[in-house]
């Protein structure tokens, strides 16, 4: 098989969070969608695994990553929101 895997067109990472983002181009312009992961190592030999499970103490850098996304989003001009002209 040699399809090449989407990438995200940004990531995001603070510590074992990360968030990338993703752009879709549709009919009325560019939207932005962002997917969020926590990444582990189940062992130290191990390799990076991802979940989208939280704890309490991933919450507040799970926010500041969130901020930081949607900041870079925001940078990148505006969305045209679907049903809207102009």
């Amino acid at each position: 098989m040699n399809e090449s895997k989407a990438r995200p067109l940004h990531e995001v990472r603070f510590g074992a969070i990360k968030a990338a983002i993703w752009r879709n181009d549709t009919p009325t312009g560019v939207r932005y969608n962002t997917t969020f992961a926590r990444l582990y190592k189940e062992r130290e030999d191990a390799a990076w695994r991802a979940t989208d499970s939280f704890g309490r103490d991933d919450l507040l850098l799970l926010a500041k990553v969130a901020d930081a996304v949607h900041t870079w989003i925001c940078q990148q001009g505006p969305e045209k929101e679907p049903g809207r002209e102009g």
